[in-house]
């Protein structure tokens, strides 16, 4: 068997053996796509999440790439931190966060970027009422460990995408 899987446009095919292989191993090794990173390694700090779109669903969704192992991604299409910039520049959700100075350090900084996007995404397809936004907003990045920020910059960068995207407002992603 064969497991096959799309990572920022570019096909793979491997072994099944390397089905327990995680997705964080094989972008940091194989790929040497290292902006996804590891910081816990459990899957609870979110620093390593990265995109991943499973047809015949065309909605992304926040995956934890330290322990996600790549025989339960045949057939996904994944996207990392490398992907979002276009020509060198920050997509919105990048340049909201250094507008906002959302990050100290930056480790966390990639996590939030990918679980920003995937949130945006779904608040383009499906708006929420005004008075809940807040909390979705919370759904989407709460759960993400920064050590350096305090959260707030972040939530305020975040804030501002979505009350232009959920009223309507068309922000590239």
């Amino acid at each position: 068997m064969t497991i096959r899987l799309t990572i920022n446009g570019i096909g793979f095919e491997l072994p099944d053996s390397r089905g327990s292989e995680t997705l964080l191993d094989f972008l940091h090794g194989e790929l040497n796509l290292t902006g996804t990173k590891l910081c816990c390694g459990i899957g609870v700090c979110r620093a390593c999440t990265v995109q991943v779109v499973k047809p015949p669903s065309l909605a992304p969704t926040p995956t934890i790439s330290c322990s996600t192992a790549l025989s339960t991604l045949d057939g996904t299409q994944v996207s990392t931190i490398e992907s979002v910039a276009r020509d060198g520049q920050p997509d919105a959700v990048q340049q909201a966060f250094l507008d906002h100075f959302a990050f100290q350090c930056g480790y966390c900084a990639p996590g939030f970027v990918m679980a920003a996007r995937i949130f945006l995404s779904g608040l383009q397809a499906q708006p929420v009422p005004p008075e809940k936004l807040e909390a979705a907003m919370m759904e989407a990045i709460g759960s993400h460990i920064c050590r350096c920020t305090g959260y707030v910059r972040y939530f305020e960068a975040l804030r501002g995408l979505a009350e232009a995207v959920n009223a309507g407002e068309a922000i590239e992603l």
